[in-house]
């Protein structure tokens, strides 16, 4: 859906490009992350997508269309675009801000009514009661729920993230990407998310592109990327820790053994080895419960993050 073939950008004045020669293919319904320290050119890179930074050379497709040859106003309206910071206008209400790209399109009020509230369902806020609030009036993630909603409410095929949850609070963050995450998931959008956190980059990417000084220096799947690292950059870049955000990336069951625990603790459906670890842990218990059935010790754990390193599990759904 989404193809760079060999893009370059140079600034005037500049002595080396701040995009060096990005060669990546974002499948139709996928999400791919670009990650890497600040300054390496993602935020660039993504911005050439919808022809907010032209190339210096090389191209740029989106569905098969070169962007360089296409209305940037009609391909903005058509790409939804969300980025740091959300960008509401604040003297608009929520239902306007979520209605502002079917209004440009023109669509019939009623439509666009319609819409406005199928949206803000979609991304949990009752319509009644946020339709008419104002951006002020709302915590961080409420805006980005809104933010979201509103990239969403043409139907774009493609939709770009830039530093997206940033501005929420650390607390909430964690649940919101999930949530996000299976919306985008759900609706097949094809997605191209910028972050410089490593832990959101592994929660919603289904490929992670680490960059490094305008140059991708590996693109692979979340949990390829952390177990196999290409160089020393991007291991350090991953972290030393890299073991333990892989248990996040299983799911619980693969450690199944079978049993009853009625008084052991119980993971939440969903749950991933990591959440079993800091179960067992926590509780200084040396079993938990599934939801479903059987439990999760230490061993099955430790036998499960065995077998994923040899390539017997992948990324949890």
């Amino acid at each position: 859906m989404i193809r760079f073939e060999s893009a370059c950008k140079i600034y005037p004045g500049q002595a080396r490009p701040v995009v060096d020669g990005v060669d990546l293919a974002v499948e139709e319904g996928t999400t791919c992350v670009l990650i890497g320290p600040s300054g390496c050119g993602k935020s660039t890179t993504l911005r050439m997508v919808n022809r907010l930074v032209t190339p210096t050379s090389g191209r740029v497709r989106v569905g098969g269309e070169d962007v360089a040859g296409l209305d940037p106003i009609a391909l903005r309206r058509r790409t939804g675009y969300v980025l740091q910071g959300i960008g509401l206008f604040p003297h608009h209400s929520v239902g306007q801000n979520v209605a502002t790209v079917p209004g440009l399109l023109g669509w019939p009020r009623r439509r666009i009514a319609e819409r406005v509230d199928a949206m803000l369902d979609l991304v949990g806020l009752d319509p009644d009661s946020f339709r008419a609030r104002r951006p002020d009036s709302l915590s961080g993630g409420q805006r980005q729920r809104v933010g979201v909603a509103r990239a969403l409410a043409a139907d774009p095929p493609v939709l770009l993230m830039d530093e997206p949850f940033g501005a929420v609070d650390p607390l909430e963050r964690g649940r919101l990407q999930g949530e996000i995450r299976a919306i985008l998931r759900r609706l097949g959008k094809t997605v191209l998310l910028v972050t410089h956190d490593i832990d959101e980059a592994l929660r919603m990417g289904d490929r992670i592109a680490l960059m490094r000084e305008g140059r991708l220096v590996q693109v692979d799947a979340p949990e390829r990327l952390l177990a196999r690292p290409a160089d020393a950059f991007a291991e350090a870049f991953v972290g030393s820790d890299r073991w333990l955000r892989r248990l996040a990336l299983i799911p619980a069951a693969a450690a199944r053994e079978v049993g009853a625990a009625p008084e052991a603790p119980r993971l939440p459906a969903g749950a991933s080895l990591k959440d079993a670890l800091g179960l067992l842990l926590a509780a200084g218990a040396e079993r938990v419960a599934l939801t479903d059935e059987g439990v999760v010790t230490l061993a099955s754990l430790r036998a499960a993050a065995a077998a994923d390193s040899a390539g017997g599990f992948t990324c949890a759904p």
